[in-house]
């Protein structure tokens, strides 16, 4: 199943190990299992560090393994971890090992003081690129609290299960058996849904807090990371907040408009982004949210992980996310037939009938990545025209299993017995209402900007977009913004990447107006 040349990568990762590592494989029959047996004994051989040891360890499936040091890590993977899962075994052995992770010290700390069992299980896709971010997270959460131990479940191996709970996209993520996150999830959701129920883990902790930092950057997108990289080859304090690094980035799949890049992938720019980062001492506060801004000369900065950040300087660079359709029916059928990210939920619905809300250049293009995976793709589009390039429409176009509906209004999803099964639409030329059976409907049609928590912070418009002036600045002095989360026209990645720039350029600006005014208070 591998090749030589990933098996020689392997060699040079593993040859630090710290710990001896065994994947621990229940024993039993399943048609999987001398496959997975083949893949284990492969990486087993690359090091003296790992071993293979099949015997009976109380696992779900012949097709499940764990991970031991001298003790259960807490980690274990139902199916054959290959495909965008084979970062996750490969990391998650390394961690194992002894190798440094790279969450922040203290999500570290506040992971450790949970106090309860849990158990964690993570439905996958192996085409999934979102859910090897969960898998990470949940993990190191594993490594870093015998308390916490975590599962990766692929349900193409495992449609009783995916047939029994319902589950219709993913990652799906369960706490204990019951659903704690679904459809498009982010580390930080499951951390934030931590605290929310242990409230004890954001207890504060003994790490020193932060000096006084120049410019504190809020969002990993391409304006945030390009204003954090502007700021410290300044040679300024700077500290970046993230959700996640890359932020939407990583759910584009195509990016062909990247001037001096002819092609790339979301997760390809968003890994670049990261090393790029790395090059500079830009302190990174990754998975947490920003509850609340202070005003006043120092800025502070509150997190959801109980910490403060004291600041001269605020960039807001936080994006946007995909806008909900506001129809009955999509809320409630999320994971179970609506979906918002074609790429990681198209699998589940291979050989089925879908819509494509949204005629834009992303809902053109998620029609044609599910055209070769679906029986048929319907899009609708509100407006009498579509609104994507040219050169998408023709290709769109040439598909047979591709139909195009425009000038509509989505009315309602309707679902049976749990699971979508058709959606009424509104012809706005005559306001006749129509219904189409189907099986999913996949939502392209923009974006919201991520600006709640500045809301009592900065002007904004009547769509949450910050306003800014050509300098990125806000209605309040020292606080800048970038990116689509700002009223600037276009949202374009490279657009993001200047803006971000412009925005750095401008704090370095005020902050020297900042020293001078500190001099003279002095």
């Amino acid at each position: 199943m591998l090749n030589d040349d990933i098996l020689n990568a392997l060699k040079t990762y593993t040859a630090n190990m710290q710990n001896k590592v065994t994947f621990v494989l229940q024993t039993g029959e399943h048609s999987k299992r001398a496959e997975l047996v083949d893949f284990l004994s492969q990486i087993a051989n690359v090091s003296d560090n790992l071993a293979l040891d099949e015997r009976d360890a109380g696992l779900r499936s012949p097709i499940t393994f764990a991970l031991e040091t001298d003790v259960n890590t807490g980690v274990q993977f139902s199916g054959i971890p290959s495909g965008h899962e084979f970062n996750s075994l490969i990391l998650a052995i390394l961690w194992a090992s002894g190798t440094a992770m790279k969450l922040d010290a203290n999500l570290q700390s506040m992971i450790g003081r949970l106090d309860e069992k849990v158990h964690f299980e993570v439905f996958i896709s192996l085409s999934c690129h979102n859910c090897p971010d969960v898998v990470q997270a949940l993990n190191q959460f594993a490594l870093l609290n015998p308390n916490i131990t975590t599962e990766m479940i692929d349900g193409g191996l495992f449609q009783n299960l995916i047939d029994e709970r319902d589950i219709q996209g993913v990652p799906s993520v369960y706490l204990d058996g019951e659903l704690f996150a679904n459809g498009k999830v982010e580390v930080a959701d499951l951390v934030n849904k931590l605290i929310e129920k242990f409230p004890a883990m954001t207890q504060a902790s003994d790490e020193p807090q932060l000096p006084l930092q120049d410019v504190t950057v809020i969002g990993g997108g391409p304006a945030g990371v390009a204003a954090a990289i502007y700021s410290a080859r300044k040679g300024l304090a700077v500290t970046l907040v993230a959700e996640r690094l890359g932020g939407q980035v990583k759910d584009t799949m195509g990016i062909e408009n990247l001037i001096s890049v002819p092609k790339t992938t979301g997760p390809e720019l968003a890994g670049n982004m990261q090393a790029h980062l790395d090059d500079y001492e830009i302190t990174i506060k990754e998975h947490v949210r920003v509850k609340s801004i202070d005003k006043g000369h120092v800025k502070t900065i509150r997190l959801s992980s109980g910490e403060a950040i004291t600041s001269k300087s605020v960039i807001l660079a936080t994006g946007a996310r995909w806008r909900e359709l506001g129809v009955p029916g999509e809320k409630e059928n999320i994971g179970n037939g609506v979906a918002y990210c074609p790429h990681c939920d198209g699998p589940f619905f291979k050989g089925k009938d879908v819509a494509v809300i949204g005629g834009g250049n992303s809902g053109i293009e998620a029609a044609i990545d599910l055209a070769g995976i679906v029986k048929s793709v319907t899009v609708f589009e509100f407006l009498p025209q579509l609104k994507a390039d040219q050169v998408l429409i023709e290709q769109a176009e040439k598909r047979d299993n591709i139909t195009i509906i425009k000038n509509v209004a989505t009315k309602q999803i309707n679902a049976t017995d749990g699971k979508v099964s058709s959606i009424e639409y509104i012809d706005r030329a005559t306001e006749e209402v129509n219904s189409l059976d189907l099986a999913g409907v996949f939502v392209q049609i923009g974006l919201v900007p991520n600006s709640q928590f500045a809301k009592n912070l900065v002007d904004m418009t009547q769509y949450g977009e910050v306003i800014i002036d050509e300098k990125c600045n806000t209605s309040e002095p020292g606080i800048f913004a970038c990116g689509d989360v700002t009223t600037v026209p276009y949202k374009q990645i490279v657009i993001a990447m200047g803006e971000g720039s412009k925005a750095s350029l401008a704090a370095f600006e005020y902050l020297m107006t900042y020293e001078t005014a500190e001099d003279i208070a002095a």
